[in-house]
């Protein structure tokens, strides 16, 4: 019987990754990638169903313990579509993940799936950073049998706290979920990014910056970033603890739901949180509800950064909510940068308006959600609230430790 029950948990799990998954749901009992398949598609072209094996669907080896022996004392197993490629179309993917005493899984983020963790053996710390202007650092300590959840696009970390080698399996909601390490993205991209606008970024004067070896030689100055100093509205939820779709209500076109946000006064009306925001009674909705003025009107650049965001997103804009779409304008001053950053709920499409990179330049860029939140990297990592553990940031990024401890003085 026991048997039986996990069975049919383990399938009502499957199914539930199918219904919630970012990636197209499948149209045919399965779509084994064909690797050898010029076709471009969105994932993998199928492989004809005629040639499908067992093997498709297999793979061995998870029971083996990962190479712990580099400067993180971690190595991550991936199980996806690469390995298995019966995955294709399916929307899940598992990895192991092994970590030495007081080793790290560095912060980093996965740009297409949620992820779901449980330990195996050994003790854990675990946290994720919440995005701008928060940047709150959620951390516990897992032991075995623990379970913990890594909403997607959101910077996360993993560090063994005891003094054995720990063991941990999770599940993504992606075939193909991709993962971004912070320190690698940021300071060994191909080709580098400016060390100017690093050092905006980082308020850091970076010396060099060569592979693995990285010199700072910290300023004195305060940091003012323009992105914490927008309008980014912060109250509505950054992560549903119940489902992951956005609201639909009905099944009724958007456009003709009339969703106004409920500003937070008549919040307290509501004892249930939901996936973005209430619907306004539709016999208050009004014109001012779906209009914002003053995207003409140049942002105040005067900031260490020379940027500044103007948001339109619902939380100007109340008619947005369940339209899944927004809109930014973003000013910058000569020689000014926008932070490097992440929208962990959009994909952003932008347009210059008028100017070039030396002069004012206006840009406009549309995001593919109601509310995309932004993560400003150097933000997010060294002033999370409370702070990432120094020994964290200090394997990640490859520093001594008192230079952690001033970066994180500065955020």
């Amino acid at each position: 019987m026991a048997k039986t029950f996990l069975l049919l948990s383990l399938v009502a799990l499957t199914c539930t990754y199918l219904a919630f998954a970012f990636e197209p749901k499948p149209l045919q009992d399965f779509c084994v990638a064909d690797r050898n398949s010029s076709a471009r598609v969105n994932g993998l072209a199928c492989k004809n169903p005629s040639t499908v094996v067992a093997n498709d669907f297999f793979f061995s080896g998870l029971h083996i313990a990962g190479n712990t022996s580099n400067p993180v004392g971690s190595r991550v197993t991936p199980v996806s579509v690469a390995q298995i490629p019966g995955l294709n179309t399916l929307g899940i993917s598992l990895v192991r993940v092994d970590v030495s005493p007081w080793g790290i899984n560095p912060p980093h983020t996965h740009p297409r799936a949620s992820e779901i963790l449980t330990v195996l053996e050994g003790s854990l710390e675990v946290g994720f950073v919440t995005s701008n202007p928060e940047n709150r650092l959620i951390t516990k300590v897992l032991e075995k049998g623990d379970v913990f959840v890594f909403p997607i696009g959101l910077i996360h970390f993993q560090r063994n706290v005891g003094n054995k080698n720990a063991v941990a399996i999770a599940a993504l909601s992606s075939q193909n979920p991709g993962v971004i390490t912070i320190a690698n993205a940021v300071f060994g991209s191909n080709a580098p990014i400016g060390s100017d606008i690093l050092t905006k970024a980082f308020q850091a004067n970076i010396l060099r910056q060569s592979g693995n070896s990285i010199n700072y030689e910290v300023s004195c100055h305060h940091v003012i970033a323009a992105v914490s100093e927008t309008d980014e509205y912060s109250n509505d939820v950054k992560f549903c603890m119940t489902g992951n779709r956005r609201p639909h209500p009905g099944g009724a076109a958007p456009s003709l739901v009339l969703a106004a946000y409920l500003w937070n006064k008549y919040d307290n009306f509501f004892a249930t949180r939901i996936n973005g925001l209430a619907c306004k009674n539709y016999a208050l909705v009004q014109a001012s509800d779906f209009s914002f003025s003053g995207l003409h009107i140049p942002g105040n650049t005067s900031n260490q950064v020379g940027s500044r965001v103007t948001p339109v997103s619902v939380a100007q804009l109340p008619g947005l909510n369940t339209l899944g779409i927004s809109m930014v304008l973003i000013d910058f001053a000569p020689w000014g940068v926008n932070l490097p950053h992440t929208h962990p709920r959009a994909t952003e499409i932008l347009t210059v308006l008028e100017g070039s990179l030396e002069l004012n330049v206006g840009a406009i860029a549309g995001l593919r959600s109601q509310n995309p939140g932004v993560i400003t990297i150097a933000n997010a990592v060294f002033g999370s609230n409370p702070a990432i553990a120094g020994e964290v940031l200090s394997k990640a990024f490859h520093l001594i430790k008192n230079i952690v401890d001033q970066l994180q003085t500065k955020f």
